[in-house]
């Protein structure tokens, strides 16, 4: 099946193993600017926890396989993505074995104990993300800053992290400009280093711009639909507006866009459905909003798309019309009558 036509299948159980691997490819394209600027954004720690989660996801996955006297499936590609999305949605200075630990728990405990590739009802990386903010706290939110050695004379508060602890946005734009990631203390400046990425947060969340250049290319192989992404971010941008937070900056800062575009696309964990796609965007960006406002995180990404990933079977079954149902035929007039 062509990579230009894979959208056009009705379910992604009936992906032949080749077309899975063409998805996989394309999607590990279009993180690598994202990837690549996270090594240059925090050097060769950043590239440790990368390489470590991507051969831990790996490993996992085919031991298991094997064990269970399976194909181990490693041609396809799934488990890299899913290590390469656990190393990019985790801090730089992760301990290496935290970063193995959440890549094993990604595969095994939401994928290989659900049945494997097409089974989960998940996202994998989400849920190993998830492990990890639970059982360590404390390694999954230290954050450094870029351009530098991760050590703690670097560490920084992330733009959410500054707004969640009573700061404001011009206090997120005036530490921009003391560590030299701006040239002003101004708003516009502020969004700009947002956008572009020099901040401290996950190693692939950082970029907006190149986030947006790798959904663009799997937009263009027809890989992803624009629905959820949209609707996520168009909802997180309006709900912030409504809460009072500033809506640009709740969009560009944290992970919602990257969320958005490489998460809640996921084939098999969200919806096929048009509505359904676009109720999960909503859904996922509403949940992501409330959290930021008024839960104890100042990130809610993770928990919105997995909250969603809950009833997004469910939400394929709205507006679908039963298969062999015949609407009851209305009684003939009487003639004369």
């Amino acid at each position: 099946m062509p990579a230009n036509n894979l959208l056009l299948s009705s379910s992604p159980s009936s992906y032949t193993r080749g077309d899975v691997r063409k998805i996989m490819l394309a999607v590990i394209i279009a993180l690598m600017p994202s990837t690549v600027y996270g090594v240059v954004l925090f050097g060769v720690p950043a590239l440790g926890v990368i390489l470590v989660s991507v051969f831990s996801a790996v490993a996992a996955e085919a031991l298991f396989r094997l064990a269970t006297k399976q194909d181990p499936r490693i041609g396809d590609l799934s488990a890299v993505v899913t290590g390469l999305l656990v190393a990019l949605i985790s801090p730089p200075s992760l301990p290496l074995w935290m970063a193995a630990l959440g890549a094993v728990a990604a595969v095994i405990f939401a994928k290989e104990f659900f049945g494997g590739l097409g089974a989960n009802p998940f996202n994998p990386a989400l849920i190993g993300r998830a492990i990890l903010v639970m059982s360590f706290p404390a390694a999954m939110t230290t954050w450094h800053a870029p351009f530098g050695a991760l050590t703690d004379a670097t560490t920084m508060a992330t733009p959410l992290n500054v707004v969640k602890l009573g700061g404001s946005v011009a206090d997120v734009g005036a530490g921009f400009v003391e560590r030299g990631l701006a040239s002003a203390a101004d708003y516009n400046s502020m969004l700009w280093t947002l956008f572009v990425g020099n901040r401290a947060g996950c190693i692939g969340e950082s970029s907006i711009l190149l986030i947006l250049v790798g959904f663009a290319f799997l937009l263009a192989l027809r890989v992803v639909q624009i629905v959820t992404p949209l609707a996520m971010v168009g909802t997180t941008f309006l709900l912030s507006w409504l809460l009072g937070m500033d809506p640009v900056f709740g969009v560009l800062s944290g992970g919602v866009v990257f969320g958005a575009v490489f998460m809640a696309t996921d084939y098999v964990s969200t919806p096929v459905t048009p509505l359904g796609k676009l109720i999960f965007g909503v859904g996922a960006g509403a949940i992501t909003t409330i959290i930021r406002r008024f839960g104890g995180f100042p990130e809610g990404v993770t928990y919105g798309i997995l909250i969603m990933n809950a009833i997004a079977p469910f939400l394929d079954k709205l507006r679908v019309k039963k298969y062999g149902f015949v609407p009851p035929a209305k009684p003939a007039k009487e003639a004369g009558k």
